[in-house]
């Protein structure tokens, strides 16, 4: 059992390392990339990395799911301790709900981003680049992404002090 534990860990930290490596390479090269040239190319290019990232994400967001239900299953947590007050106050309990609720905060958002505000976003900049709807979606779908990244960021700061306790 300890190898098959061992494995869905490394699987978690596979898929979390290709999402945010994905996010920060969305943020930190493509968009910055993208506003330095034609707004109706960069529609069309990010309609294109969109829909394959999106694919790439939310397979990442399974294996998250499935792997990370097994590990917290194999370290005791079971989900009556999700409603014991005792184990919420705990070091470890209390990281554990605050990565879950920052994960569904991911999830919402990513819904919101990657099935709304995002596919709408590159149709308007495909039809009307300088339109003031293309700008209007296009900023919302960067405040989505960016609020993504941050809190990626802070999913990985949790997940250190579930391993390795908060800072004293």
């Amino acid at each position: 059992m300890h190898t098959l534990y061992f494995i869905s860990v490394a699987l978690h930290i596979l898929a979390a390392t290709i999402w945010i490596g994905g996010i920060a390479f969305l943020v930190l090269v493509v968009v910055p990339w993208l506003r330095s040239g034609s707004r109706v190319a960069a529609g069309v290019f990010l309609r294109e990395t969109g829909l394959r990232f999106r694919n790439v994400g939310w397979t990442c967001f399974g294996v998250l799911i499935v792997t990370g239900t097994f590990n917290l299953w194999y370290r005791g947590v079971r989900p009556w301790h999700f409603i014991d007050p005792a184990w919420l106050r705990s070091s470890f309990g209390s990281a554990i709900a605050l990565k879950l609720a920052v994960f569904a905060a991911v999830l919402g958002i990513s819904v919101i981003h990657d099935f709304s505000v995002g596919p709408r976003a590159t149709r308007a900049l495909e039809q009307d680049p300088t339109g003031p709807e293309a700008a209007r979606l296009r900023r919302q779908a960067s405040l989505l992404g960016r609020a993504n990244a941050l809190l990626a960021l802070a999913l990985l700061v949790i997940a250190v002090a579930i391993v390795r306790g908060w800072p004293r």
